[in-house]
């Protein structure tokens, strides 16, 4: 009696895998089926196979071999999300090389940001450590291949940033729009000046770039420009932009105080019809209200928001605001400022008065007094005396009482009527522009790392920044769709709901605030930051599994957590 596997085929099914002996009688074999193996998995009948051949059969643990394993659960989320936005088709319509080129260094500056030929060895066949090479066929690109991608990307921002406005903006609608800078490594790119730094590197070469997005902070455009030009001239550009590439002709800028000035309205805004603007007024300007009556400050004994007219703003609404978390917060850190002021003028006229290497000189004596209040920005709260043998300051206490007394109030500046805007929404417009200071501080820091560039071209420096701006967009709603899962508060008209009022800071739902209290989901899991969710994915790896003569592709099941991601975001970890 012989007993072996027997592979029958069936015509309209997958062949069937039966257990039979076979019993000599005389000169013929009677065969009996013993047992129906169909539905066991390939290794297990081959394992079998050997024992029925009679050959030796290796223990589980050593007859497995883990030929190969690569991250694979965070490219998953990221290029998942990337295709269920349609991204890959607004970059290009068709699958090409270069498409797929962007689309990898996209997912790769959401997975592990770093430098083009870092990133170029991150997908190749030796070098790998993730799935992202092989899912978008790019395994064998090198750096110069990036950048070739990165010119065929920058030629077609214009189009692609008109898709997406296509789809995020509409007539009407509120668009945002700041300005920052990031620092460059090095001296030779044209579009790399000395500038007004925002990341505290006065002596390092820098270049500005803007974010165009829509009321919730949604990017849909990125533009750069030279390191040393000033804010409000890049708004200009922008006006353009929407009109003429977007085809947006009814549109309401939303820009803080610094962006929006007189000069932009005068000369960028209000010639053109259909153009509107929320903005905030200066001090000075604050100060000039008050003292011409249009702003009584009795106003805010029984509310904190108010609306008033000045004949120096005809056919606009002025929405004063009074804060007064704000304004103790200012109060506090005034006082802080003057007394290191005071500190440090004390040492400098100590300097003037000591027996041995005594400071004298009216010129340095000025230049020690300057470095002071370049360091605090004080000076206009001081009278200050120089002599060439001497030096005398105190406090300007009426100008330190009168700023004292518009502590916590602003005013938010906007041609749109009321109609279409009451105040409250007009505040909360002007407020959203902390949507664009996340979106830079992820940008450039904390997920995307777009600084420092170490690129020397112009257009490079630009793909390079659309790029990140692509990824943040990616980010973006990988962020709105996980934030059951994050510290992120998912319910914010719960939020708005606690908040006593518009003019008010912002408060946390109660669910966001169990989150942060308990660290854990209300299904029990542990809450996580976007980052460090990442880094729970990659655990979902993708394995080469060697079993005796068997090689075959394995996935990682996903665990409770890393499946509820999948399924937020609604993609497949099975790409």
């Amino acid at each position: 009696m012989v007993m072996y596997i027997d592979v029958v085929p069936n015509r309209n099914s997958p062949p069937a895998v039966l257990l039979r002996e076979g019993i000599r009688e005389g000169k013929k074999v009677r065969k009996r089926t013993v047992a129906n193996l169909s539905s066991w998995p390939p290794e297990k009948i081959e394992s079998l196979r050997l024992v029925l051949r009679g050959e030796t059969v290796v223990p589980v643990n050593e007859a497995f071999e883990i030929a190969g394993t690569r991250a694979h659960g965070h490219v998953a989320a990221a290029l998942g999300t990337l295709r269920k936005l349609g991204l890959d088709d607004v970059i290009y319509s068709r699958r090409v090389r270069e498409r797929d080129l962007v689309e990898a260094m996209i997912v790769a500056r959401i997975i592990a940001p770093c430098s083009k030929l870092a990133t170029a060895r991150g997908f190749g066949q030796d070098t790998r450590f993730s799935t992202l090479g092989e899912l978008l066929g790019v395994e064998s690109a090198d750096e110069n291949e990036l950048y070739r991608a990165m010119d065929w990307l920058v030629e077609r921002q214009g189009g692609i940033e008109k898709r997406l406005a296509r789809r995020h903006l509409s007539e009407e609608t509120l668009v945002l729009y700041d300005v920052t800078s990031t620092y460059f490594e090095g001296r030779c790119c044209p579009l790399a000046r000395l500038g007004n730094s925002r990341d505290g590197k006065n002596d390092r070469l820098q270049v500005e770039f803007g974010i165009l997005s829509n009321a919730e902070g949604c990017p849909v455009s990125v533009e750069v420009f030279e390191g040393n030009v000033g804010d409000p001239k890049t708004f200009t550009a922008q006006v353009q932009k929407m009109r003429d590439r977007f085809g947006i002709k009814r549109i309401v800028y939303v820009g803080d105080r610094g962006m929006i000035t007189e000069a932009r309205i005068r000369e960028d805004l209000r010639p053109i019809d259909g153009l509107d603007w929320i903005t905030a007024l200066r001090a000075p300007a604050i100060r000039k209200l008050v003292e011409s009556g249009s702003l009584q400050l009795s106003i805010f004994d029984k509310t904190d928001l108010g609306e008033i007219t000045d004949p120096e703003y005809p056919g606009e609404r002025l929405i004063v605001c009074r804060n007064p978390y704000l304004a103790e917060e200012r109060s506090r850190k005034r006082g802080e400022l003057l007394q290191a002021t005071e500190r440090e003028l004390g040492r400098i006229a100590e300097a003037t008065r000591r027996e041995k290497r005594r400071l004298k000189g009216t010129e340095n004596i000025a230049l020690r007094v300057g470095k002071v209040f370049n360091r605090y920005k004080m000076q206009k709260h001081f009278i200050i005396e120089i002599r060439d043998d001497g030096f005398f300051y105190k406090r300007d206490e009426r100008n330190i009482r009168l700023e004292a007394s518009l502590d916590g109030i602003y005013v938010i500046r906007t041609s749109v009527d009321a109609e279409r805007l009451n105040a409250e929404n007009t505040v909360r417009a002007y407020k959203n522009l902390s949507a664009l200071e996340r979106a830079f501080r992820s940008m450039k820091t904390v997920d995307l790392k777009t600084r420092p560039i170490h690129h020397w071209k112009a257009d490079r420096v630009r793909a390079h920044i659309f790029l990140c701006m692509l990824a943040y967009y990616v980010e973006w709603h990988m962020r709105k769709a996980l934030a059951p899962m994050l510290f992120d508060d998912e319910d914010k008209e719960a939020a708005e709901q606690l908040r006593k009022s518009i003019v008010a800071p912002a408060r946390r739902s109660l669910k966001a605030q169990k989150k942060a209290g308990t660290k854990r989901t209300e299904d029990g899991q542990p809450v996580h930051s976007f980052q460090t969710l990442l880094m729970n994915l990659q655990s979902v790896a993708k394995n080469r599994v060697n079993f005796n003569r068997v090689s075959f592709e394995k996935i990682t099941t996903p665990n409770p957590v890393q499946q509820k991601a999948f399924d937020l975001l609604g993609v497949s970890y099975r790409l």
